[in-house]
């Protein structure tokens, strides 16, 4: 399988993490995508550079607004006097906003939900450099590839139309689904990360043409709590099209696998064109974010039942924090995933 990367998101390297009041290190650092980029090479898949996009297939999913917002901040935070080297926000607008901000530090709070996606000054090209990659593997499943696995980094599906959040700035699955809806009139995406992909979701909620299932985590005390409760099913014409499948924390092998195989229930059922798969590796027993309990042998499991759906597959990275463990789980999800197309 060609795996796309692009060296681009190693200057991208954030310092902050706020965890219950304390800034502690960002666990989302190159060591990710090299550890990812390590176990690809080695188990001997091709690696490619992504292609150049036209800005217009970043505009097909986020606002005017925000893609200024995120091309221009850094420049314009180091302009106020005593800025940090990261554009950090200190306030939100939450529900109660009265109108757009034109100040930097407005506009901050107005386009990142959380403080988990520090801007610094090579994040713009970072975030555009994976949303290439994702556009990239979609692109070569669209020529005929059976499967194609895009590298990202920084990770997309917490990125709605015009905020950051979760580490996540432009919406790579999203980004991947509006390439591929240029051969196909419906396409799926299955998230599999841990958290659930409220960006995604939001993006694709009110369309009939996208397909949105997700396991993940109980969103009732973890990330991003706001999002991925059952009930939320859709809205207008997307009613019905997106489907959540959160798992209570200790959840094993047994119970998020049961829930992988009603997700892709769901996929039959909608009868896509093409599936993308947000493929996160942090559901992982030993990942320092997960409350779930899922192996390494449960990753492959889950590998060879989508493989089994015999779809045109784009499988886009999102989350895994343990670098120790992500190219073991990389390795058995490709591996797998392969025999399983087989």
């Amino acid at each position: 399988m060609k795996v796309v990367y692009d060296p681009r998101h190693e200057g991208h390297a954030p310092r902050t993490f706020l965890v219950r009041g304390r800034l502690v290190a960002s666990p989302e650092g190159p060591a990710r995508a090299e550890a990812l980029l390590a176990r690809a090479r080695a188990d001997g898949h091709p690696i490619v550079a992504p292609r150049a996009f036209a800005p217009a297939l970043r505009a097909a999913v986020h606002g005017p607004d925000y893609l200024r917002f995120l091309e221009t901040a850094h420049d314009r935070w180091q302009a106020l006097a005593g800025a940090d080297d990261e554009v950090l926000p200190n306030v939100h607008p939450n529900r109660h906003a009265a109108a757009y901000p034109q100040g930097i530090v407005g506009q901050a709070g107005h386009h990142m939900a959380d403080t988990a996606c520090p801007i610094g000054a090579a994040t713009w090209e970072a975030a555009c450099a994976a949303a290439e990659v994702a556009a990239t593997a979609a692109a070569l499943v669209r020529e005929g590839a059976p499967a194609a696995y895009a590298l990202c980094r920084p990770p997309g599906h917490h990125a709605y139309a015009d905020a950051a959040g979760g580490f996540c700035y432009l919406n790579n699955v999203a980004i991947a689904a509006a390439e591929m809806r240029a051969q196909h009139d419906r396409v799926a995406i299955l998230d599999i990360d841990v958290h659930h992909g409220n960006g995604t979701q939001a993006i694709f909620y009110d369309r009939a043409d996208v397909l949105f299932a997700s396991v993940h985590a109980d969103p009732a005390d973890f990330y991003p709590f706001f999002a991925g409760y059952a009930h939320e099913r859709g809205a207008g014409p997307g009613l019905g099209y997106s489907r959540n499948l959160p798992l209570a924390p200790g959840a094993d092998d047994r119970a998020w696998l049961t829930a992988v195989e009603s997700a892709l229930s769901l996929v039959r059922a909608f009868a896509p064109g093409a599936l993308l798969v947000s493929l996160g590796f942090d559901a992982f027993a030993g990942d320092p974010l997960s409350p779930l309990a899922v192996t390494t042998e449960g990753f492959a499991a889950a590998a060879r039942a989508i493989a089994g759906l015999a779809l045109p597959t784009v499988l886009v990275q999102e989350g895994g924090y343990d670098c120790a463990s992500l190219g073991d789980n990389l390795g058995a999800f490709l591996a797998a995933f392969e025999g399983g197309a087989g």
